[in-house]
This record gives C-alpha cells, sequence and structure tokens, in this order.
C-alpha cells in the first residue's frame, strides 16, 4: 500500500499555501511563473513522445480505443451520473472538480509500472498511456468547456487561445525540436523529472494561493471531504470492474486485459494538474482537490491489484514463478507523477 512520497510534497505545498498564500506582487509574480511552467511542461511533454512508436502502436488499434474510450468516454459519462449526489454527498465546486478528474488523459509511468508487475503487455501499455496523453491535450479541454461551462472557461475565444498557446503549441515545439533534443531529454530524464514535479508544486501553490485570498475553503468541511472520498472509491472500483471483465468480454487475451485495466482505470496527476490552472484560473483549488485524492487511491489498489495478478498462473506456463525483479522494480515508478 506504497504511500506516494510526491502526494506528501503536494499537501505541503498546500499547507504551504494556506499559511503563507502569495498576494499582491508576490501573487502576479507566482501567476507569470505557474504559466511558464505550465508551458515547459508540455513541451517536455513533446520531446519525450517518440513519433514512430506512437505510430507502430496503432498497429494495436483495438487495444488503444478501448483504452480511450475508457477514459474520455465512460468516466466522463460515470462523472455526470455523480451530479445526483449533490448536495447530499458533495457540494457543487466538488461535483465540479469530481467531473473534472473524470475527463482527464490516464496515466503513463504507472500505467507502465503495474502492468510490468502483473506480467501484462507492457508495450501496449506505453503506446496507451502516450495515445491518452497525446488526446488529452485536445480532448480534455473540449470536454470540460462542454460539460462545465462557464466555470471553464466555456468557448470563448480567450480561453481557447489560453489552450493553444499554453498547452498545444508547447508540446508541437517539443515535438518538432525532438529530432534534436530528445536525446538531451533522454539522458537527463532524471533531472527533468524533478524539474517536472517542481513545476507543478508551483502551479499548485499559485492554485490554493488564490482559493485561499478569496475564501473558498471555508465551503470544504471533514464530512464533505468524507463523501468525496467514497465516490471516489466507489468510482475506482467500478471502472476498474468495467475495464477487466468487459475487456474479456471483448475477447482480449490476459495480457491485453491487464494493460488495458490499467491504463483506462487511472487518471494523470501529472496532466491534470497544469489543465485545471489553464481551465479554472481562480477556483483551480478546489477543481484539483478530488484529483489529487484520486491520484493516491489508484496508487494504492492498483499496487495491491498487480501483486496478485503477478502470482496468476500463466497459460503457457502454469505455476511459474512470481514477477521478475525487474517487474517489481518497475512498481517504483508508479509514485511518481504521471
Amino acid at each position: 500500500m506504497p504511500i506516494d512520497p510526491y502526494i506528501l510534497l503536494l499537501l505541503g505545498t498546500v499547507g504551504l499555501a494556506a499559511l503563507l498564500p502569495a498576494r499582491g506582487t508576490g501573487a502576479d509574480v507566482a501567476s507569470d511563473a505557474s504559466t511558464a511552467a505550465i508551458a515547459f511542461l508540455f513541451f517536455l511533454y513533446g520531446t519525450r513522445l517518440s513519433t514512430r512508436e506512437a505510430v507502430e502502436g496503432f498497429k494495436h488499434w483495438r487495444l488503444h480505443t478501448t483504452v480511450l474510450a475508457c477514459t474520455f468516454v465512460v468516466f466522463p459519462v460515470l462523472g455526470l451520473a455523480a451530479r445526483g449526489l449533490v448536495p447530499v454527498l458533495l457540494t457543487h465546486p466538488l461535483y465540479q472538480g469530481l467531473l473534472f478528474l473524470t475527463l482527464v488523459p490516464s496515466t503513463v509511468q504507472s500505467s507502465i509500472a503495474f502492468t510490468s508487475m502483473a506480467r501484462g503487455n507492457v508495450p501496449a501499455a506505453i503506446c496507451a498511456g502516450s495515445f491518452s496523453s497525446l488526446a488529452g491535450i485536445v480532448i480534455t479541454p473540449l470536454l470540460a468547456a462542454a460539460l462545465l461551462g462557464g466555470n471553464a472557461g466555456g468557448f470563448s475565444a480567450d480561453s481557447l487561445l489560453k489552450i493553444v498557446l499554453q498547452l498545444l503549441v508547447p508540446f508541437l515545439a517539443g515535438q518538432v525540436l525532438r529530432r534534436w533534443i530528445g536525446g538531451f531529454v533522454t539522458r537527463h530524464k532524471k533531472v527533468l523529472g524533478y524539474v517536472d514535479r517542481a513545476s507543478i508544486l508551483l502551479v499548485v501553490y499559485t492554485a490554493f494561493s488564490e482559493g485561499m485570498v478569496q475564501g473558498i475553503w471555508h465551503q470544504v468541511s471533514a464530512v464533505r471531504l468524507a463523501g468525496l472520498l467514497a465516490v471516489e472509491a466507489v468510482l475506482l472500483a467500478v471502472m476498474l470492474a468495467l475495464t477487466w471483465y468487459g475487456g474479456k468480454a471483448l475477447r482480449f487475451d490476459r495480457e491485453d486485459r491487464i494493460a488495458i485495466q490499467f491504463a483506462g482505470s487511472k487518471k494523470s496527476l501529472a496532466s491534470g494538474l497544469p489543465m485545471a490552472s489553464v481551465l479554472f484560473g481562480a477556483h483551480a483549488s478546489l477543481a484539483v482537490l478530488p484529483l489529487m485524492l484520486f491520484h493516491q487511491m489508484q496508487l494504492m489498489v492498483c499496487a495491491v491489484i498487480a501483486k496478485r495478478r503477478s502470482r496468476d498462473p500463466l497459460p503457457e506456463a502454469a505455476g511459474t514463478a512470481g514477477p521478475t525483479a525487474g517487474s517489481r522494480a518497475a512498481v517504483g515508478t508508479a509514485t511518481r507523477s504521471g
């Protein structure tokens, strides 16, 4: 039951914003730095995605279509159904954050790590996570604008321009420059990973500072947080069941079903936090709270499932030993941003 160290850093950042929120000129500087950090994040995402690997991945189009459908169709439908829980379990702002959670793309790193540990189709998990992240740059803002309306900026020219300039243009620039700087990014992957996470911490600090200054945290109580956790637990359980048994109904083999379950049931904190900052502005703090909680929950539950799957006898070699040392080590990357 891993506790993601990065979640502890995020919570520490939230605490810092509560005690020392950015105000006045400091808030302007933090906002500008956050905007630059978001653009840099998506630039790095662009440099890391191999176009050749993505094209190769299209050969397994049924699996990728299934994962995309889970991520951007089934999840949002369940999010819309949760509207009936307002105001019994959720306040309207918390529901908005829950609905946004269902719109963000899937993870990459943790999907790969858990699929490897469970002895599933790792190449498919890599491609599925990459496709989801790439599609999410366009699909998530459009879905948020359509389903969240004015709370996410609607379809105004200003909001669409922000999305294009802060998310899409840097990503495309990274793709274009990958030919020249891709090797550098790969060689310094660990260092740039720290830059990734530091940038997201800055985004979180800025968003929660704005929330503190506006006093929106008075809207959240312990009872409401407990209700949110219960709803998210049900949401995760439903998606884990649908991806596993749905894969079986669609006649995927065991390895593919594992990739579908781990790639199709999770949501990306690394992509969702910057997107929320762009889409929600001053209201981003409440919007990202459900995503932060869901991220930790999915890591804990999927770690248990992956360990159990690793002990399943394989059809071609029933009774074989558990995961290899490499597979066991891979789960360590699941607690990184993704």
